[in-house]
């Protein structure tokens, strides 16, 4: 695994951020680290890169300890957050030709698709031409694992497809984990999801999995509205002669059964594939029910 935690554990004062995360990343894909805010998303990531410290538990990237990561190992791992920090009295180009001294692998040809302008102070870039550089600095010397923190927060949606584009293009055979609240964005590239609630990770599985197991049901004139249902069946609503719920574990030929035998008759069943989106909403909302 080119990241992997172990019983991670971490807490700000009283606050419990993460409780006993275990969390695999396997070479090559592309992750995406999901969650409410506060969830501990960000909070995993600077373990990782050992920006913080755990309170217990083990984090390791790249085979080692991420507590023992040398100055060579992070030629190997980029880095992006939504703050990150820049010289803003430099310009773009003094910017690069400062980094590239410490990564031996720095390749200027791969710059040029970023389309960022050179000569401009830091300081006086837009939001978005700013994680432009600050992406195409943590790429340029190919690293094995690119690790995302928010990085298309309160960009427009040009920005941000631009940004994708230029990730996917410059990523060939590297490892990124992506924590992200642009669902729609990361749902047309990750490969895998997993999602952190209450310090633990709840699943993680591959996209196309996810998208696979979720659908939301209408039902038409229910033969029947039962007391018990599966615990599989969620956000259930019955409002007049309309029966829905999220079924979330999906299977074309036991559902539609599963959901004769439970309601009966029905005039109409419709199962509706989900976007990532709402299957978000669907873990929020049944984590708030089971809190309050």
């Amino acid at each position: 695994m080119i990241v992997q935690t172990i019983d991670l554990r971490k807490k700000f004062g009283r606050n419990v951020v993460l409780d006993g995360l275990n969390l695999e990343v396997t070479e090559g894909s592309v992750y995406g680290l999901l969650g409410q805010n506060g969830s501990g998303k960000s909070t995993t990531l600077k373990i990782l890169l050992n920006l913080q410290r755990p309170k217990s538990g083990t984090a390791r990237v790249l085979g080692k300890d991420s507590s023992l990561l040398t100055p060579e190992d992070f030629t190997q791992i980029g880095y992006v957050s939504e703050n990150q920090d820049m010289p803003d009295w430099m310009t773009v180009d003094q910017f690069l030709r400062y980094l590239r001294p410490f990564y031996p692998a720095w390749d200027d040809g791969l710059l040029k698709q970023f389309d960022i302008p050179l000569d401009r102070k830091l300081k006086n870039l837009s939001r978005g031409m700013r994680m432009k550089v600050a992406l195409a600095s943590s790429l340029a010397y190919r690293p094995k694992l690119i690790v995302l923190d928010e990085p298309f927060s309160g960009l427009d949606a040009l920005v941000r497809d631009e940004l994708i584009a230029s990730l996917l293009g410059a990523t060939e055979g590297a490892t990124v984990l992506i924590s992200s609240h642009d669902l729609a964005e990361i749902e047309t590239f990750a490969s895998h999801i997993g999602y952190l609630e209450g310090g633990r990770l709840q699943f993680s599985e591959e996209m196309d999995s996810l998208a696979a197991r979720f659908r939301e049901v209408e039902i038409t004139a229910p033969g029947r509205i039962p007391n018990a249902r599966p615990d599989h069946w969620w956000n259930w609503e019955h409002s007049g002669d309309v029966v829905r719920f999220v079924e979330s574990r999906f299977d074309p030929q036991r559902s539609p059964a599963d959901v004769r035998t439970v309601i009966g008759d029905a005039g109409q069943i419709i199962f509706r594939p989900m976007p990532l989106r709402s299957i978000f909403v669907t873990l929020a909302r049944l984590s708030r029910k089971a809190m309050a």
